[in-house]
């Protein structure tokens, strides 16, 4: 990672305060890489305008926003950046480095809403049965069987699936335990036919895959190594063409679709955010702990596969 055009003072609070990211909040690689750049971009503008970051005033930040949408930035891309400004000089007032925190009243910029892909139970059923009308089969049917059903089953997002690791799985208690964003981990209950559909890929199939890159990780590509994002994204592209179905689909798509389908069947709201993992404000602050035989229960009775 580069601090491109920065002096020396800017380079020291970028490089503290993405310290303080991944040390005191848990921030992700990914996602300190993404402050870096924003705020990279953002202390270069200030710098060229002759502005240290503990002397920027509104006027400053909303020029800089400004130029992000003359350049044709998304209003998501917008947002980020925002969030990042807002971080860095809240961190700065924090840590007394500052007095004032100029990015008080920047506001967000509307972003248009996206309406999720979502399957119907009965085109969900048909993907998921896409891997066994393959003629003949494929060497790994079991493998993608497995994959599929554990994705509609636990709602997991993609990274969660591919790093989702042996010892995670408590699959006759009838759990998984995931590691989702910022490294927080939660059960996710899964259902027998996923649960059984991936005890027969551990014991058919991985064994012939797994080498010494494998590390102990469930779902393995040919190599024996960890599946990529696009890999999966590949693999569930070619059962939805298999299956029929004409929508645009992603490994996202089973994560919409299971929460719809639960909350469609009349499960608990506050149940079905705690399987999914929000870590929104919303979610951490008004939705209670839930009991994990409650959780259980509103799955086995609500999930199409429970």
């Amino acid at each position: 990672m580069t601090m491109q055009g920065l002096d020396e003072h800017c380079r020291t609070l970028l490089e503290t305060f993405l310290n303080y990211l991944t040390l005191e909040r848990n921030f992700s690689g990914n996602t300190r890489v993404s402050y870096l750049n924003d705020l990279n971009r953002y202390l270069t503008r200030l710098q060229d305008e002759g502005v240290s970051p503990a002397e920027a005033a509104p006027g400053d930040i909303r020029r800089f926003i400004q130029e992000l949408h003359d350049i044709g930035l998304e209003a998501s891309s917008v947002a980020r950046n925002i969030s990042a400004i807002r971080s860095f000089h809240k961190f700065l007032v924090t840590e007394r480095l500052a007095e004032n925190n100029p990015s008080e009243n920047i506001r967000q910029p509307k972003q248009a809403r996206y309406l999720p892909s979502v399957l119907s139970v009965e085109e969900m059923m048909l993907l998921l049965e896409a891997p066994l009308r393959r003629h003949p089969p494929g060497n790994f049917l079991l493998r993608d069987k497995a994959m599929l059903e554990f994705l509609y089953a636990t709602g997991v997002r993609v990274s969660e699936l591919t790093g989702v690791y042996r010892q995670n799985l408590h699959l006759d208690d009838g759990f998984v335990r995931v590691v989702g964003k910022g490294s927080k981990e939660r059960l996710v209950p899964i259902g027998e036919t996923a649960a059984s559909w991936v005890k027969r890929y551990l014991e058919e199939l991985r064994p012939s895959l797994a080498g010494p890159a494998s590390q102990d990780v469930v779902f393995l590509n040919s190599r024996g190594g960890k599946l990529s994002r696009m890999a999966v994204w590949s693999m569930v592209r070619q059962y939805a063409v298999l299956a029929g179905i004409e929508k645009t689909i992603s490994p996202h798509t089973f994560r919409h679709s299971f929460a719809t389908h639960l909350l469609e069947g009349g499960a608990d709201l506050r149940a079905v955010q705690e399987m999914l993992g929000h870590s929104s404000i919303i979610a951490t602050q008004i939705y209670t702990h839930i009991d994990r035989s409650f959780i259980k229960e509103v799955h086995r009775t609500f999930h199409p596969r429970g």
